[in-house]
């Protein structure tokens, strides 16, 4: 951060020294621009764009504040009642004529097969590799090493017994995608199998063992009589692999503490080297010391003795800032610091066009489709400053916030030859809710949400509209992450209601999660499932406008002081480690002590929770004072083993953010809470080098 102070001039950008020497020493060399052209290249793009970056900030204010003052006169509530205020103040935009997406050149993964989707933080290279590397997945570690099936074993030693329930469940999941006259574990050995397939669903494999393609997904059965499981297996199976994350989503943004040029150059490094092959990572396990690199690509030998390869790795996305902040890495001629997700745009691309092929963007956070249409611009800005050709930039849109939920099918028109991806995002979406209807009431129980008639209508309404808009053997349906990593007995019971809702991916917390979920869509056709969904009509805008405002809150004293503690408890331990580690997701212990996945996300919704009741009188000052220093005192209990933490100080960094978050949540802009961390995490690196 020191080093910003000396910025150097680029074609009158001010540029942080780590990024000029990262781009010209290590991104530009191979790409064929000339560092100079780049750079008044990206004075264009900058100088001509963030003006209206910040005109579609300001507009977002503007409609927030004549939302507020509906509020404040008492008006009604009902769906209804909102989309004629709405429509009249432009926040609802008219429903385009109906329309086909367009994108040309996308990869199968993305626009016709359905399976897992990682989501990992660019900023951590050991994760990046299991991510990219979770293409494939043991079915049998999967299940044997989680609590997918019960009772966990209590040793460390290998437990035959544990082994042979695996197995047996393996078979069964065999029985299902693959099925053959007297089921799988009555098998006398593969060849017999095979031949009871038929050569037309086997392609062979050169290694020891199967390969099955079933709804678009590869199962290999590796069979290996000399393998401790396989010499116990009268068929000689050693194992059941599954092909797993078809795609994985590389985060700079909610998953990812990235608050100067320091950050950002570790973060765009790592997409560096997932694109060309080179990122390695040195970890310890089982006491010795090794390198993690890339897998290679798997290869086979077709039964006509063909050889053929299958991608070893998952096909990477990159998720970029949203419009809302800036970065002190590259500031603009009048020094104000330029836009995060135009500087993202440039520069994740710029890497990614290393690989040939289709670029592909997540943007997220937009609201409403003059913001989509705006990234849609700027993609074409970009692609003429590298030289790319037109729609090569692919886009996802993350349907999360309500601006977008409701004028959907817009916001997809005005990407429509370049989308990829659509998605639900239940917790941003949430926050947004809360944040919007903040002066309306105070909203219900955090838990309540997910039985409100918005959310339910929302989920509908993503697939709904993007069937509809042609998605189906085109792009990518989506819907969100599992938060309990530890599990993966209630994913596998659960899960498989997103690829039964016609969503052709979703999102999961590890590799491990991933060959799990891989199993639903061999349970589900999703192709068809989209087929039968493409008939319904959609789900109405009235539900998805209600507001989950209680109507009479009746809540005895110990359910407000419930709700407190569970929202002051998450939000605590997530601020911490942001505050103090620079973590941008982990797995914070509830107040029950699971492990859930927390990121910005989450965050946004429980600093939003205190902040309505506390405007509404549902809780005090002294309240929420109180519950943060009790909910302090659990966090320090709950990480007494983590040698990089610090128990929180009353007067601490991490402590002020909390507050913040809560006290100053009406003014955040959207509710969101990036600005106030990237504050307090900027002042705490800065007292570190200090």
């Amino acid at each position: 951060m020191l080093e910003e102070r000396r910025m150097i001039d680029r074609h009158g950008l001010s540029v942080a020294p780590a990024l000029v020497r990262f781009l010209e020493e290590h991104a530009l060399p191979g790409s064929g621009i000339d560092p100079d052209r780049f750079w008044a290249g990206m004075a264009d793009i900058v100088t001509c764009f963030a003006p209206e970056n910040d005109a579609l900030l300001r507009r977002r204010d503007a409609l927030q504040a004549q939302i507020d003052d509906w509020y404040r006169q008492g008006s009604a509530r009902d769906g209804a009642a909102q989309r004629a205020f709405l429509t009249e103040i432009g926040y609802l935009v008219p429903e385009p004529a109906p329309f086909t997406i367009a994108p040309n050149d996308v990869d199968e993964e993305v626009a016709s097969r359905a399976g897992p989707q990682l989501v990992v933080p660019m900023l951590n290279a050991r994760f990046l590799l299991n991510a990219a590397n979770a293409r494939w997945g043991s079915l049998y570690d999967a299940l044997y090493g989680t609590d997918a099936i019960a009772p966990v074993s209590a040793t460390t030693d290998y437990d035959p017994e544990r082994g042979a329930a695996v197995i047996r469940w393996a078979r069964g999941f065999l029985d299902e995608a693959l099925p053959i006259a007297g089921g799988w574990d009555a098998v006398p050995d593969l060849a017999t199998a095979v031949e009871r397939l038929g050569i037309r669903r086997c392609s062979g494999a050169e290694r020891k063992g199967w390969l099955f393609r079933h709804h678009g997904l590869h199962i290999e059965i590796m069979v290996d009589a000399d393998h401790p499981i396989g010499r116990t297996d009268r068929a000689g199976i050693a194992d059941v692999v599954l092909e797993s994350a078809l795609t994985t989503i590389c985060d700079l943004e909610d998953s990812v503490a990235a608050v100067d040029a320091e950050d950002k150059v570790a973060g765009y490094a790592n997409w560096l080297g997932l694109i060309d092959g080179t990122l390695s990572a040195r970890i310890e396990k089982g006491g010795c010391s090794i390198t993690r690199t890339l897998a290679a690509d798997r290869e086979y030998r077709a039964p006509d003795g063909t050889a053929f390869a299958l991608p070893g790795r998952s096909l990477l996305f990159v998720r970029n800032v949203g419009h809302l902040m800036t970065t002190p890495a590259l500031r603009m001629p009048d020094g104000g610091e330029a836009p995060e997700g135009i500087l993202d745009a440039i520069v994740t691309s710029l890497i990614a066009m290393r690989r040939g092929g289709a670029i592909y963007i997540v943007k997220p956070k937009m609201h409403g489709p003059e913001e989509a249409a705006f990234a849609d611009r700027l993609f074409d800005a970009v692609e003429d400053m590298l030289g790319l050709a037109r729609h090569r930039i692919k886009i996802g849109v993350m349907d999360e916030e309500r601006r977008t939920s409701a004028n959907l099918a817009a916001c997809i028109h005005a990407v429509r030859d370049r989308i990829v991806f659509i998605n639900t995002g239940f917790l941003d979406r949430t926050g947004d809710e809360i944040h919007t209807a903040m002066l309306g009431g105070p909203v219900v129980r955090k838990a309540a949400m997910k039985e409100c008639d918005w959310i339910a209508a929302y989920e509908d309404r993503n697939v709904q509209i993007g069937l509809a808009c042609g998605f189906a053997g085109r792009a990518q349906i989506g819907k969100g992450m599992w938060a309990a990593p530890d599990r993966m007995a209630d994913m596998l019971a659960q899960k498989g209601a997103h690829p039964l809702s016609g969503a052709s991916t979703a999102w999961v917390p590890s590799p491990t999660a991933a060959t799990l979920h891989a199993t639903h869509y061999h349970r589900v056709d999703v192709a068809a499932r989209q087929a039968e969904r493409a008939a319904e009509p959609v789900a109405s805008l009235e539900r998805l406008l209600t507001p989950p405002i209680a109507e009479a809150p009746d809540w005895s004293p110990e359910e407000v002081a419930a709700e407190l503690d569970n929202n002051a408890q998450g939000l605590l331990g997530y601020v911490v480690r942001w505050i103090d580690q620079g973590v941008g997701c982990s797995k914070v212990p509830d107040l029950h002590d699971i492990g859930l996945m927390e990121d910005r996300a989450t965050l946004r919704i429980s600093s939003q929770h205190i902040a309505n009741w506390l405007h509404h009188g549902i809780v005090s000052a002294d309240q929420v004072e109180e519950a943060l220093a009790r909910m302090a005192a659990k966090v320090d209990a709950q990480n007494a083993g983590d040698p990089l933490y610090r128990p929180m100080a009353k007067d601490g960094l991490a402590m002020q953010a909390a507050r913040a978050l809560i006290f100053e949540g009406l003014a955040q802009p959207n509710g969101y809470t990036e600005p106030l961390l990237h504050r307090y995490r900027a002042k705490a690196k800065s007292k570190e080098m200090a």
